[in-house]
């Protein structure tokens, strides 16, 4: 007699299964308000179609017990349009918590997932990353969160007596304004709340670059960043003296720090932002009050003229793919390649 499985796993129905999901979600995956209202925008809004999603029950009980998804993003690779999805929401219920039910969601989602995507990738935290290396998903990179001080005075009084903190914090401002100044090359900066067409027209298939690079369009945007209730950003457009735009960054304020979720310009797909470029940003941060920016930088994303900016690298976190056929690993990745 053949045994019956403890565990089976169902594919769910993101409108039909919501309330079920949000239960499971509930103490597991941080503020109830905040998941149901990334439910909303991440399940059922995503313009490039619903995410595979895929419910765990335990047999014994006939409870519903875990919960796994792939989001769909829109890629670019070499010209050619692809579908690519993101790994995330992996959760089991605190008494299912061993390896195999976990391990038989994401087999599940991976054998569906490389049937409707050309790659599948994904950020898991470090408990979960040794169910998808069991599940057969390679590192692909490490998402690394770089930062670029630019009040100096902290820094200062770390290093050096307090007498001498404060002027030398001083100097180290000033000559670090007149640098971005030098640099800056003729280039401003203006902000704006939403995106718009001029925006989306810098995204173009050979801006991209050879690829795969998520398509970073006005429908993306208008997506992932204005229609988000999980961030508040705004844009900094930066313009030549013409007024047109040649790059722009996503922006979230955070406790003096400003974030940068995204970026792109003319020419992001081959090189990411010039140097002229990154001093708007750092000019426009620090006449904001700003005390430093923060970006994460993963493959491709992270070039010289980051590093050339006074960017160093922090603390990081690995990525994880598989791909359908053999596909190439996605070339340029950056916080906002994630769901939040």
């Amino acid at each position: 007699m053949t045994r019956k499985p403890a565990y089976t796993v169902h594919e769910a129905d993101a409108e039909r299964d919501r309330e079920l999901i949000l239960a499971l979600w509930r103490g597991n995956l941080g503020d109830e308000a905040r998941m149901a209202a990334k439910y909303d925008w991440f399940y059922l809004q995503c313009p490039d179609g619903k995410p595979l999603t895929f419910l765990l029950r335990h047999e014994e009980s006939g409870e519903w017990v875990g919960v796994a998804s792939a989001g769909a993003r829109r890629m670019l690779c070499g010209g050619q349009p692809m579908l690519a999805g993101l790994l995330v929401d992996l959760t089991v219920l605190p008494a299912h918590r061993s390896l195999w039910p976990a391990l038989s969601l994401q087999m599940a989602l991976l054998e569906a997932g490389l049937r409707r995507f050309t790659l599948l990738y994904g950020f898991p935290n470090p408990k979960a990353a040794a169910i998808f290396k069991r599940v057969g998903y390679m590192p692909l990179c490490r998402l690394v969160r770089h930062a670029r001080v630019l009040r100096h005075g902290e820094y200062a009084r770390r290093r050096m007596p307090a007498l001498f903190a404060a002027p030398a914090g001083w100097l180290l401002d000033a000559a670090d304004r007149l640098r971005l100044r030098a640099w800056a090359a003729g280039l401003s900066g203006r902000w704006q709340d939403r995106a718009d067409e001029a925006l989306g027209a810098l995204w173009s298939t050979a801006s991209a670059g050879g690829g795969p690079v998520a398509i970073r369009d006005l429908a993306f945007l208008q997506w992932r960043f204005d229609q988000s209730p999980l961030a508040e950003v705004r844009y900094l457009v930066v313009e030549d003296a013409g007024g047109v735009p040649q790059a722009w960054f996503a922006c979230e304020s955070r406790a003096g720090v400003l974030r940068v979720h995204d970026f792109w310009s003319r020419h992001a797909g081959g090189t990411g932002p010039s140097r002229a470029e990154l001093a708007i940003l750092l000019r426009t941060a620090r006449a904001t009050g700003h005390g430093s920016v923060s970006v994460e930088l993963g493959a491709g994303a992270v070039d010289g003229a980051w590093l050339e900016a006074g960017f160093s690298a922090r603390e990081s976190r690995p990525v994880f793919w598989h791909p359908s056929t053999a596909a190439t690993a996605p070339r340029w990745l950056t916080a906002a390649d994630e769901d939040e």
